[in-house]
């Protein structure tokens, strides 16, 4: 009995051990193939990774290149909208200021007629203190001095053309402010060829090269031919000429004072034509007082300061009647008033330019304004850089620059444009 369980035991136990072993084979064997599946999976992984953006970059270029496009077609809207948003900006925001600008200014101008004269003028376009170009050494009668100027012309090349009323000459300034040179007179007060009488006002022919001369005092209108330098000569008789202008075909137009009317004269016209005034001095539209300094637009509208009548009248070509363009509103001294308007000129924005005589200011108007504003002058009568003297005749030249005959200070004052 023993010995079959010794045997039988023997045998459980060497049954036991060989499953043991085949178990561990088995196991053995599953690892290795796990191992193994692995390893393929690793590899096919990496295999994919690195081969599927090849794949797709060779594979799909235009793909890529629309995806591209895309993008820089939208950076470009939004860069366009981003300038598109600021150019409609820039473009509105003057536009307001431009308008708040313009209605102030109206408000100012069409709807306070009674505003007093300011201290301090207004106006930016010219600089307010002048520059003594001519006449810097007081009243007299030497090359230095000037007496009671009435009128002048500035030339192209800038020269100053001046009537120099009280010494009965015409003087020509040019680069020296401190010495001139007589043209014609300075001869003595007569009616000789070679003398004038109190002459008013000066201009120039620029198509016949010659000075033409308002020599109020001999009532007469003369013309000097610059080559020949020889005395000159008469072209209009019995005439109180009070100003003078060309326009642009050559024609003269001459202010007669006494007669209130304008005549224009054609080279050969034996008799002139009444151009503004004729009907004898008043204050209607169709007449004139005391006419003096005048000037001739590019449409031949003659613009008359209308000096007694205290007011600016405007007469377009082969008118009946003149236009009221400026005062008009009684002698005083308000923006709406001018106390015996001496001179007018006009520049290519259609401003009106006006010489205040008793009031000591030059008033900037536009045509249809209630009132006008102060250019330079209007701090009182005085002799500083800032005031003016009764003044009397007005000019521009070629730059802009606006000149003044300062006739009781004796001088020729320059106001520069501003430029701030």
């Amino acid at each position: 009995m023993m010995g079959r369980n010794q045997i039988g035991s023997e045998l459980v136990t060497s049954n036991s051990q060989q499953t043991s072993t085949d178990r561990s084979t088995l196991l053995s064997k599953c690892l290795k193939k796990k191992k193994f599946l692995w390893i393929t999976i690793g590899i096919i992984v990496v295999i994919l990774i690195v081969t599927i953006p090849i794949v797709i970059i060779k594979s799909k270029p235009a793909d890529i290149t629309k995806l591209s496009n895309v993008i820089t077609e939208t950076t470009n809207v939004i860069n366009l909208s981003t300038v598109t948003k600021k150019t409609t900006m820039i473009r509105k925001q003057p536009t307001v200021i431009t308008k708040a600008t313009i209605q102030k200014s109206r408000t100012t101008t069409t709807y306070n007629p009674t505003t007093e004269v300011q201290s301090k003028p207004k106006s930016d376009k010219w600089k307010q203190h002048g520059i003594t170009v001519a006449g810097k050494g007081g009243q007299g009668n030497s090359l230095s001095q000037l007496s009671v100027p009435q009128g002048m012309y500035i030339d192209d090349d800038e020269s100053i053309l001046i009537a120099d009323t009280g010494n009965h000459r015409i003087v020509k300034w040019k680069d020296d402010p401190n010495n001139g040179q007589v043209i014609v007179g300075g001869m003595g007060v007569g009616d000789r060829q070679d003398q004038l009488s109190v002459p008013f006002d000066v201009t120039v022919d620029k198509q016949k090269n010659a000075i033409i001369i308002c020599d109020h005092g001999n009532r007469r209108v003369m013309r000097l031919f610059r080559q020949s330098q020889t005395n000159p000569q008469i072209i209009i008789s019995d005439i109180a000429c009070g100003g003078m202008a060309m326009d642009k075909n050559g024609s003269l137009y001459v202010s007669d004072m006494y007669k209130a009317e304008v005549i224009r004269w054609k080279e050969g016209d034996t008799y002139g034509t009444i151009v503004a005034g004729g009907n004898s001095q008043g204050n209607h539209s169709n007449q004139l007082y005391r006419p003096h300094h005048i000037f001739v637009d590019e449409d031949y509208s003659v613009y008359v300061a209308d000096t007694l009548n205290h007011r600016v009248m405007k007469w377009t070509k082969d008118a009946k009647k003149g236009i009221l363009v400026a005062g008009g509103n009684g002698h005083g001294n308000r923006l709406d008033q001018f106390s015996g308007p001496y001179a007018v000129i006009v520049d290519n924005s259609g401003q009106i330019i006006i010489a205040d005589h008793d009031n000591h200011r030059i008033i900037q108007w536009y045509e249809g304004n209630a009132q006008g504003s102060i250019v330079v002058g209007g701090n009182g009568q005085g002799d500083r850089s800032n005031q003016l003297n009764y003044l009397k005749g007005l000019s521009f030249d070629v730059e802009g620059n606006l000149y003044v005959v300062d006739s009781h200070n004796h001088r020729i004052q320059k106001y520069e444009l501003s430029t701030e």
